[in-house]
């Protein structure tokens, strides 16, 4: 069990989530800030008639983070790769060449809504009744971000093909059983909010229609109590049990297109929205339908989440990032002590390198892991790198993400960088090599 909040934290909390349900006049709201694998604070506010935490509450587009979890599955099985065009698993969709890491990073230019009615308040078909055509590609593979509902759908058909059930069935037995997520469910089951609209002008609602969407359900359909959302903020925190790899989590937490060292940006990974706010990287996923808004977001780091489901069809503020700052400011994370670990590489060949003329420093940072970057006070590229089995070095982030490094006793070969002992060392093999009269 999750050791609860203090009471000055925990007051802090429900000032604020009381607020963003007065001042967004949600029927109800309840909000909760996760640690420890479960709940350490939450509460209800308005309409919440039962526990406020078994209410369940429609959670939009965070069923397309559960969707991309059984892709991922599906990947790391060996039964396909992102990179695999749509057609090889689903032909017959206009997006067959896009591949399927596009199609879940928002990158295959699919378009934002199916066509047809508003699927979000009509009932849905089947994908062949959905009528897709080349009209539903709006923009090339990979050219930018575009949200896609439509894109999400068909990859809840391509689950549904490749594991021959519903895709209903395969994220209740692939992810919500085994994370203990028992009462989530695609349709609401008792106790559960009514999804409302708020007049903007009166103090006064409109009830909002709830259906089955069909083939597009994998896009927004689940429903879900904040016991369960709670549950699988942890899940994003690290806490994957059997349903995934952790370092498969850790994948789908990369931005895709987003320079990830700027100081504020917001991208999307595989399945996952991924937020820099006030110096934090957060990730996770918010959610709307008609009547409904949801979120979950994660700092990894502070390993801490939150929590947040309201029955409004807008006007609630994300009081869910307003959590994780509130929380990290009256309790943030301990962490735990340093200690001495062996090096990965001998310490000779640690320190300075010079790019050319300019001062790079090689560590050890714990892990088994390297860094090169530069020195404290100046600027340039900086990566961590982690060991292949062959004795060279892979990056993992940064701009040399994915590059191999060599390192030799007198110099280091990145990408054709060549980093040496001493600025344009001539013994060693520099490109372009060293004017033989040196330093003058």
């Amino acid at each position: 069990m999750p050791e609860p909040v203090l009471a000055t934290t925990a007051r802090a909390l429900l000032a604020r989530t009381a607020r963003a349900q007065r001042e967004g006049r949600a029927p109800s709201l309840v909000a909760g800030v996760v640690r420890d694998g479960g709940l350490a604070w939450s509460a209800g506010r308005g309409a919440v008639s039962e526990l406020h935490t078994d209410v369940q509450y429609r959670l939009g587009s965070i069923s397309k983070t559960v969707t991309a979890v059984v892709v991922m599955r599906l990947r790391d099985e060996g039964r396909l790769h992102l990179d695999d065009p749509l057609d090889r698993h689903l032909p017959g969709t206009p997006f067959g060449d896009r591949t399927v890491g596009q199609l879940l990073s928002h990158l295959a230019g699919a378009s934002a809504e199916s066509p047809g009615g508003w699927w979000e308040r009509t009932p849905g078909g089947s994908l062949a009744e959905l009528g897709l055509s080349a009209y539903d590609v709006v923009l090339g593979a990979a050219r930018r971000f575009h949200y896609s509902n439509v894109g999400f759908g068909v990859l809840g058909e391509l689950v549904a093909r490749m594991r021959g059930t519903s895709w209903e069935q395969a994220v209740t037995a692939e992810v919500l059983a085994p994370l203990g997520m028992v009462r989530t469910t695609p349709r609401p089951v008792a106790p559960a909010a009514d999804g409302t609209a708020v007049h903007p002008w009166a103090d006064v609602v409109l009830p909002e229609p709830e259906h089955h969407a069909g083939v597009m359900a994998a896009a927004g359909q689940l429903w879900a109590p904040l016991d369960d959302l709670a549950r699988f903020a942890a899940f994003l925190v690290g806490d994957t049990g059997d349903v995934l790899d952790s370092a498969t989590l850790e994948e789908m937490t990369v931005p895709a297109g987003v320079d990830s060292s700027a100081p504020g940006w917001s991208a999307y990974g595989l399945g996952l929205q991924v937020l820099r706010m006030d110096g934090r990287t957060l990730v996770g996923h918010g959610g709307s339908m008609p009547g409904f808004l949801a979120g979950v977001f994660v700092d990894r780091d502070e390993q801490t989440g939150a929590v947040s489901l309201a029955n409004a069809t807008s006007g609630v503020d994300a009081v869910v990032f307003g959590l994780l700052a509130d929380l990290r400011a009256a309790e943030p994370r301990i962490v735990e002590p340093w200690r001495p670990s062996p090096s990965p590489i001998e310490l000779d060949l640690l320190g300075v390198w010079f790019w050319g003329p300019s001062p790079y420093v090689l560590r050890a940072c714990g892990g088994g892991l390297l860094h090169l970057g530069p020195l404290p006070g100046r600027t340039g590229r900086a990566s961590r790198f982690t060991a292949r089995d062959d004795g060279t070095w892979v990056g993992l982030d940064g701009y040399f993400a994915g590059e191999t490094l060599r390192i030799a006793p007198d110099h280091l070969n990145l990408g054709t960088f060549v980093f040496t002992r001493t600025p344009y060392d001539p013994e060693a093999p520099v490109p372009g090599g060293v004017d033989e009269r040196g330093w003058r």
